[in-house]
């Protein structure tokens, strides 16, 4: 308790003295914030389980094993960015034994959200789905993650692109394969990466806790290497100082080839149930053109609550 109120002291008394501080790490350059150094954290440490975390995956993959409700807000806009499609639902899923399957309490649309089939007429909606909706009954999960590899290989089509879009939520900053001109650019941590991003470790307080935070964003003065090679345009990630669990992430990407082009930014918090971290909001934005594919821009903020 003393420690953490000296900490808490320090910080506050702090600001304006503060410096940062440049390392070299396995060859790569991180900058410590003073708080990391004058306190003589393990950043080496601390740095090396950042870069190969996989909490925020797993936080997802606890949802197979728990039963929770879910309000989910869709809305496609046009080229004004007036509501011209949208979905909002209460659905409740249930776990029961070693199976899973969800319940849509409550369901109003706008629009040509569906289609005549009752199928979303929106690939955003469509992917949304593929992530938080459930349709048949699913038994014989769990949430393991230490072997569990995410890959579109071998996928076609939608089912691909689905997989695609669960490597870059679930992976934000891995290398995605199967992705024409960005693939290999969204590894943040490889020798090619430290020369267009800056990383930084520091603490600071998130919901009346002491917290890691480390953030990636692009280079000053990069001039056109920028618009050819940076897809990442920021990610901030809030981590528990005890457990180095994932509490919080905010990213945006953008990038414009000749066949497609988007600008997407994307913000989870997570919360804790009993033993598991679990999301609690997750709220997107988007803007998104793919050759032979409409123009979709769209908004949806998923709340996760009474998990059981």
């Amino acid at each position: 308790m003393k420690y953490v109120l000296f900490l808490l002291i320090y910080i506050n008394t702090s600001i304006l003295y503060a410096q940062d501080t440049s390392v070299i790490v396995n060859q790569q350059a991180f900058t410590l914030a003073e708080v990391v150094v004058r306190n003589n954290f393990d950043y080496k440490a601390i740095l090396a389980t950042i870069q190969e975390d996989t909490t925020f995956y797993k936080a997802f993959r606890n949802l197979h094993i728990i039963g929770f409700s879910s309000y989910n807000d869709i809305q496609l806009l046009d080229k004004q960015d007036k509501v011209k499609a949208s979905l909002f639902s209460k659905t409740r899923q249930h776990r029961v034994g070693n199976c899973r399957y969800m319940e849509v309490l409550e369901e109003q649309t706008t629009g040509d959200f569906y289609n005549s089939k009752q199928q979303p007429n929106y690939l955003t909606a469509e992917l949304y789905g593929s992530l938080f909706f459930t349709k048949d009954t699913i038994c014989g999960e769990n949430n393991w993650v230490k072997g569990r590899t995410l890959q579109a290989s071998g996928k076609k089509g939608m089912e691909k692109h689905k997989e695609q879009l669960k490597m870059l939520f679930f992976n934000p900053g891995k290398k995605i394969p199967g992705i024409p001109f960005i693939g290999d650019k969204l590894d943040l941590y490889d020798e090619a990466a430290h020369e267009l991003y800056d990383y930084r470790l520091d603490v600071e307080e998130l919901r009346g806790n002491l917290v890691y935070i480390f953030s990636i964003t692009p280079k000053e003065n990069l001039g056109s290497l920028k618009n050819d090679r940076v897809v990442v345009d920021r990610m901030v990630t809030w981590f528990d100082m005890k457990t180095m669990e994932v509490l919080a992430r905010n990213y945006s990407l953008s990038y414009k080839a000749g066949v497609y082009d988007f600008d997407v930014s994307m913000e989870v918090e997570m919360t804790r149930y009993k033993q598991w971290i679990v999301p609690k909001i997750l709220r997107y934005k988007g803007n998104w053109d793919v050759v032979f594919k409409k123009r979709e821009k769209a908004i949806f903020t998923a709340t996760l609550f009474d998990f059981k």
